[in-house]
């Protein structure tokens, strides 16, 4: 019965909810090993055995919100603020294209509208300086029109996890004010403004249940983004979720794996968090079906600040200095470093 599902899954890219019950509660260890085959041979169809980098730039850690789970939450008092300079970003980028990224993520803290302008000038010179590089953003939630202005000034994707599909649970993970209702209209946007967008959840997030995650995986299927980026719930132990347990590595990897037969053209990074909790935690992402990763280029002495969860792996393999570090290890699963942008075969859909 478990391999009929796999089939159909990678045949017809959906199942029915209890199809997905299935695929998530198996224990037969063949069983799950067969999924991970699967979706690992569906992404070497699409993408070869090719992993394609995004160098990450964490702009700041300056937020405006007070999501329950995330160490820079606004109420945090404990973490040493900072916003990249312009010259900061600058020299970025200037590093990662030399070493041969050609994407750059700008990711931070969800700000006030008047740091908009910023933003697009800051676009504007990257997509001046590297043409031929992939400008991606992971800023949060904004108004439309702030969205177009970026993408008028040159940014290509947008990453916006919703987080959750389930109102109820999104309630219990963010503060009053903030409703999954605006976070899906805000993913609409930016497919309708033309971002390459990208959506995605936490694994294992408090309160969480196998029935949230399904309707996760449908939403996913309807939204038809072209990134999914999940990666296991990790506590920050200055939030008020710090004595919750962590996702599982298994579990995420197993969401890869649908996820994966379910959108085979779909960029899936295999997250940092991954690594964060289990050394092979990347490599077990990447045999699941990921193909995207990414490491940090951030200042070093800002990393640490950035502290969205305990214990984020930012140095060796997962940092821009560690990229021969990485390379070997993607060798001793036969995969290799893709220096292209890497942009989703149907970009412009």
């Amino acid at each position: 019965m478990i391999k009929r599902l796999i089939h159909q899954l990678r045949d017809y890219h959906e199942l029915e909810p209890d199809g997905y019950w299935a695929l998530l509660t198996m224990s037969n260890p063949e069983d799950v090993e067969y999924l991970m085959l699967q979706a690992r041979e569906t992404a070497q169809r699409q993408f070869g055995r090719h992993i394609y980098l995004r160098g990450l730039i964490e702009l700041s850690n300056v937020c405006r919100n007070d999501c329950l789970y995330c160490g820079i939450r606004r109420s945090n008092s404990h973490v040493g603020r900072y916003t990249l300079t312009r010259e900061h970003v600058m020299e970025c980028c200037t590093l990662g294209h030399r070493i041969g990224f050609r994407t750059f993520v700008l990711q931070g803290g969800e700000w006030g509208e008047e740091r908009t302008p910023w933003i697009a000038d800051i676009i504007a010179e990257m997509k001046h300086r590297w043409p031929d590089c992939a400008i991606t953003l992971s800023l949060g939630e904004h108004p439309r029109e702030t969205y177009a202005l970026w993408h008028d000034a040159g940014a290509d994707r947008y990453l916006l996890r919703h987080e959750t599909h389930n109102e109820r649970l999104y309630s219990l993970l963010h503060p009053q004010g903030m409703t999954i209702g605006h976070r899906l209209q805000c993913l609409d946007w930016l497919k309708e403004l033309g971002y390459q967008v990208g959506a995605g959840i936490m694994v294992g997030s408090p309160f969480q249940s196998l029935k949230s995650i399904i309707e996760d995986i449908q939403y996913l299927i309807r939204l038809k983004p072209h990134m999914i980026g999940i990666g296991p719930f990790i506590p920050q132990h200055d939030t008020p979720f710090s004595r919750f347990p962590a996702g599982s590595v298994e579990m995420t990897a197993r969401l890869y794996a649908i996820l994966r037969l379910a959108m085979p053209q779909a960029l899936i990074p295999s997250t940092t968090a991954m690594a964060s909790l289990a050394p092979d935690g990347r490599l077990r992402g990447i045999l699941a079906g990921a193909n995207v990763v990414m490491p940090n280029l951030s200042p070093e002495e800002n990393r640490e600040q950035y502290s969205l969860y305990d214990n984020k792996a930012a140095l060796g393999a997962e940092s821009a200095q560690g990229i021969q570090r990485l390379s070997d290890e993607l060798a001793t699963i036969g995969y290799q470093i893709d220096w292209s942008r890497g942009d989703h075969p149907d970009k412009n859909n």
